[in-house]
């Protein structure tokens, strides 16, 4: 790109490699049917196990484990699989059953606004009157308390339906940690607890009179399974007619280990999405992790891999009305994905010290009291107290409810899209004019991170919801909208995006270039620096343990501070 200028902080190389992530994985998932995070595992051990089976799983496969020693868990039907107890001793003569094709462990996942409506340009969209109405969204989370934010008109709940899929905790279906009511509310909060001549702020969700669908999988330290996950995933395909559930949220995931062809929870998220339901994972948080040496590239955590859902990275709304300021956050994790190269983000979307409703007297709330909003901060004449009703948070959780929410609008407005339809339009519709480069500091460590604004940091670029609402382009609803992959060529240095047959991008006005815009496309000039080569290596760096502070990214909930460079100028 001629008189394309680096930031003088970054490292630069000339043919910057992207190298391929082909790691030992593959190799042994064709001749071994166990999972690279089995291979080590205790023999003397209990293990939990997702077991993937050629056929459906039947009660012969469940007395096999049994006599092995094992206890089925649950069926997972949606993926012709079941999870079991078992002793690690017996894992390989349980790969031996000519029926199984694949064991992976019951792996754990995590959970991943002075205004819940900051510049996705939703308000636009309510003026003409859409709001979510008649359209049902799951949230698979860690639960949904019962807020004011979240009734309808009459002061009836919008939370119809409530299942508990995690029994490690209570035999009810509330939120001890409090992650998925304020996703919930940047999704569909209404602002009862913020409208009025009294109020000086208004904290409204993108969809404020959607439906939602509560189906727990967290506890009340926000963590999961799993099986747990890919249940809920099973009950709300279930229940997809009954409700109308056309979207599923997803503020969770864990470290990819696999490709997505193995992956049990990418399989789970596909079936979703081909039973007509669009779902919306979290990229994750992982964007500062430079264990493998690639400066946060190839963090993109799982389901988020998976080519067929939306996948949202963070920005920073930098509290202004204004969407022309707006930055990336450095947490939010980068693609391509690893082992199969496919890139993402998709899209991107404000997640940055997100204010949304949440009561008090949960684990998040509890445990981080400065992050409730002051009363003074939104109420005329208000306390300088902490609110009983409003939280602050930040991460690729809360960015992904603003994209779950503007689909909600889409499908309010034209009930008959696809999943690949909304997404198709959500890509195209987005915002592509970023700076070059920006800066980002962390409050409390003072680290500065380097951002570039490539298609593997911004997708296709930043959430407009009126601008989705406003597309007009006809999409083929025999076409699907799979996120496209990357390939590297040694010998010239130069990356190709890939897109395969049947697909969306390219048909009319749907181009790879009109998606991903001309500045964001350039991978070539995107600069990786010297030590970003994916080895055997790469899986063992990104199995993070995130802590109890996942939600926020690194362990700062007070968000971070950014500086702006125009072709590296300060």
């Amino acid at each position: 790109m001629s008189g394309r200028r680096i930031h003088p902080n970054m490292k630069t190389t000339s043919n910057a490699a992207l190298l391929i992530i082909i790691t030992g994985a593959f190799a042994f998932a064709g001749n071994n049917k166990l999972a690279p995070d089995l291979q080590n595992a205790s023999p003397d051990s209990q293990i939990d196990v997702i077991v993937h089976y050629k056929v459906q799983p039947q009660a012969r496969h469940h007395e096999r484990v049994a006599q092995m020693g094992g206890k089925l868990k649950r069926n997972l039907e949606i993926v012709s699989s079941a999870a079991y107890t078992t002793p690690a001793a017996r894992l390989q003569d349980l790969a031996n059953d000519p029926d199984v094709d694949y064991i992976t462990p019951d792996r754990r996942v995590q959970g991943m606004l002075d205004y819940a409506e900051p510049t996705t340009n939703a308000n636009t969209a309510k003026k003409f009157g859409w709001d979510g109405t008649g359209v049902t969204v799951a949230v698979i989370d860690s639960g949904i308390m019962d807020h004011p934010d979240l009734h309808d008109s009459s002061g009836n709940s919008r939370v119809v339906y409530n299942q508990d899929f995690n029994s490690t905790v209570g035999n009810d279906y509330f939120d001890r940690y409090g992650h998925g009511t304020h996703v919930s509310g940047i999704i569909g909060g209404n602002a009862a607890m913020s409208t009025g001549s009294t109020y000086t702020h208004t904290f409204l969700g993108i969809a404020p009179n959607v439906k939602l669908v509560n189906l727990r999988v967290l506890d009340q330290n926000g963590a999961g399974t799993d099986s747990m996950v890919i249940a809920a995933i099973q009950g709300a395909i279930a229940l997809k007619s009954t409700y109308n559930i056309r979207i599923i949220n997803l503020s969770l995931g864990r470290p990819v280990m696999e490709s997505y062809t193995l992956d049990p929870l990418c399989q789970a998220v596909e079936q979703a999405w081909k039973a007509g339901i669009v779902v919306v994972v979290a990229a994750g948080n992982d964007g500062r992790n430079n264990t493998a040496g690639t400066n946060g590239y190839g963090t993109i955590d799982s389901p988020g891999n998976d080519p067929y859902v939306i996948t949202v990275g963070a920005m920073k709304d930098m509290k202004t009305i204004t969407r022309s300021d707006d930055l990336m956050a450095s947490y939010s994790s980068k693609g391509p994905t690893l082992f199969d190269h496919v890139v993402k983000p998709d899209l991107v979307a404000p997640g940055n010290k997100i204010v949304s409703a949440l009561p008090t007297g949960l684990a998040l709330t509890n445990s981080y009291p400065a992050n409730k909003v002051l009363n003074s901060y939104y109420m005329a004449g208000g306390a300088n107290q902490g609110s009983d009703y409003y939280f602050t948070l930040s991460g690729t959780s809360m960015a992904t409810p603003m994209v779950s929410g503007a689909a909600a609008l889409l499908l309010q407005k034209t009930p008959k899209l696809t999943p690949d339809q909304v997404k198709a339009k959500l890509m195209k519709s987005a915002t592509k004019v970023f700076p070059l480069y920006s800066t980002a500091a962390d409050p409390l460590t003072g680290t500065t991170y380097n951002l570039q604004y490539d298609i593997f940091t911004i997708g296709a670029g930043y959430l407009d919801a009126w601008g989705a609402l406003s597309n007009s382009d006809t999409i083929s609803s025999s076409h699907t909208a799979l996120s496209p992959t990357v390939t590297y060529n040694g010998k010239t240095g130069t990356v190709t995006v890939v897109t395969g047959s049947n697909v969306v991008w390219g048909d009319g006005g749907f181009s790879l270039s009109t998606v991903l815009g001309s500045q964001a496309l350039l991978a070539n000039n995107v600069v990786w620096g010297d030590n970003v080569v994916w080895g055997d290596s790469a899986v063992g760096g990104f199995n993070v343990v995130w802590g109890d502070n996942v939600v926020w990214g690194s362990a700062t909930p007070q968000g971070e501070v950014s500086t702006i460079a125009i072709n590296g100028e300060n």
